[in-house]
């Protein structure tokens, strides 16, 4: 019986490969998008709830910019962290294709996970290290030992090719 591979075939060469910066440019960008989503929803959910309890004397709260941007980032910090812990990629990783993997392939533990969303939102021009290490490396990967890998499958990780940085012609 001949099984069909969820990889596209011109994808199939990548797969296990170090993922390039523009690739995890676009993945940040998605989850960036998320969470000023997910913090928009919880301003307008605090609204409806102000509404619905006073809805005579009813103002949108006030919501100073510093409160929220430390909400977007705290919001990104817990959703990179549980969905890196958890399947190795976030949403923005799952769209192109990536995910990130702790040592030996592996998936990252949880703590891991932690510092490197932390790192990651913080430090964000971490990621441009890839750009002159050899392995695609950003700072955060340098640091804690991680990779991100082409990767389509819905399945654990797969072994990473730590030598071949191209495809074979």
């Amino acid at each position: 019986m001949t099984r069909v591979s969820p990889i596209p075939q011109e994808a199939r060469p990548y797969q296990g490969r170090a993922a390039g910066v523009v690739t995890r440019v676009a993945a940040a960008a998605i989850d960036v998008v998320l969470a000023v989503v997910a913090t928009v929803a919880i301003y307008l959910s605090i609204a409806g709830a102000k509404l619905v309890m006073r809805p005579r004397s009813f103002e949108f709260p006030e919501l100073p910019f510093l409160l929220g941007v430390t909400g977007v980032l705290t919001i990104l910090v817990l959703y990179l962290t549980a969905a890196w812990a958890l399947s190795g990629r976030s949403y923005g990783g799952h769209v192109m294709g990536i995910r990130i993997v702790g040592r030996h392939g592996r998936r990252m533990r949880a703590p891991i996970a932690l510092a490197r969303a932390v790192l990651y939102v913080i430090f964000p021009i971490g990621l441009l290290w890839c750009l002159v290490n050899r392995r695609s490396h950003s700072i955060q990967d340098v640091v804690l030992r991680t990779s991100v890998i082409y990767d389509w499958g819905a399945h654990q990780p797969v072994e990473l090719e730590t030598d071949r940085v191209s495809p074979a012609a």
